[in-house]
């Protein structure tokens, strides 16, 4: 058995998502790119090749991890490119996108003949929170004015737009994209590529897969490009649980259960958003707050209801802890870091990654 806590890829729920990026790619003919933002574990980009067509990054290191471990078609896209890694970043990546007009002035000169492309900020958006969303007030992620990139048409490919963000609404993409179109179709027009980023739940239970796909099939023949779709949290939805043991329980006006892993250093988001994990399930009788072991207070994973009371050694699996975690996971508190492993199709369970107190030490000085 292994050591708790650990993260636990699932292989069947990962091939159930990587099967509708399949139908999507077939009935759309749009080409989809993970978002190593949001999942970088390559232990399975061996599963998840066959089904998409690349990866598209955020950083000089995530350019080379999808270059080095996913291969395929590889787009290198950053907020701000520095000096001395730009040439490191265009020796990595099959297209260069650039988040402003500087960036692309200032750099274009090494591009040689790398497409290049320009990140369109259409100024509305589909985002449940303020942190995350690309359309905020004062918003540094891509150029808004038409003209500027018209200024710029011959010298470009194509654009990203990313202004999705967990929308699970086919209609709020569709008249997003109405109204980006109403506004660039001038610059749409002169294009070899389009990409519409992530953010976009068609992985999502009950998601209209086939409606979406033929709306970017409408989209993509009215203005002769190719689409692309950067999907991270919807590669992954509900394939990976962190899975936790309590090391104690008590009551303080509630059950608690306190668990060997942290939301602080393994599930940063729930803090950051102020979400709650699935837990438990909801026929269960005993209700536990379960926290992680940090000395941070707000170190609550969330609620769940469970059929027994929760003792010492009880094993926990806390859901949906692929997108954005493993990417995210830090030393805080010296917390253990949690393994790696995956659970193939024939049901049996490897370990890939396990870290030690030399990895802790090492990633300080």
């Amino acid at each position: 058995m292994i050591q708790t806590p650990y993260y636990l890829i699932d292989e069947s729920a990962l091939l159930r998502n990587m099967q509708i990026m399949d139908r999507i790619r077939e009935r759309s003919g749009a080409k989809l790119l993970l978002a190593l933002k949001c999942f970088a574990t390559w232990s399975v980009f061996d599963l998840m090749r066959p089904h998409m067509d690349g990866t598209t990054s955020s950083s000089l290191f995530e350019v080379k991890l999808g270059h080095q471990k996913f291969g395929k078609e590889t787009h290198a896209y950053s907020v701000a490119y520095a000096d001395h890694e730009i040439d490191e970043v265009l020796a990595h990546c099959d297209k260069i996108i650039f988040n402003s007009l500087n960036q692309l002035q200032r750099f274009e000169s090494r591009v040689a003949d790398k497409p290049v492309g320009l990140r369109l900020n259409p100024g509305i958006s589909r985002a449940g929170f303020d942190l995350a969303d690309p359309a905020r007030p004062f918003s540094r992620l891509g150029e808004s004015d038409p003209d500027t990139f018209l200024s710029v048409i011959d010298r470009l490919d194509g654009v990203m737009i990313h202004n999705n963000c967990e929308n699970d609404s086919f209609e709020s993409f569709d008249e997003l994209l109405n109204k980006v179109e109403q506004r660039y179709g001038d610059v749409l027009r002169r294009l070899n590529w389009v990409s519409l980023g992530g953010g976009i739940s068609f992985t999502a239970a009950g998601y209209p897969v086939d409606d979406f796909s033929d709306r970017l099939r409408e989209f993509a023949q009215k203005y002769d490009v190719q689409v692309y779709l950067e999907p991270g949290e919807a590669a992954v939805r509900h394939t990976t649980t962190l899975e936790v043991s309590v090391l104690d329980v008590g009551f303080r006006g509630k059950n608690l259960a306190v668990v060997d892993s942290s939301t602080e250093a393994h599930m940063l988001d729930l803090l950051i958003y102020r979400e709650t994990a699935p837990l438990g399930n909801d026929s269960g009788e005993h209700t536990y707050e379960i926290c992680g072991k940090t000395c941070l207070a707000g170190d609550i994973f969330g609620e769940g209801r469970f059929d027994q009371p929760l003792k010492v050694g009880d094993r926990i699996s806390i859901g949906d802890a692929g997108g954005y975690t493993m990417v995210k996971k830090n030393w805080f508190n010296g917390i253990h870091m949690p393994a790696i492993a995956i659970k193939h199709m024939d049901g049996t369970t490897r370990l890939v990654r396990e870290f030690s107190y030399s990895d802790y030490v090492d990633s300080l000085s």
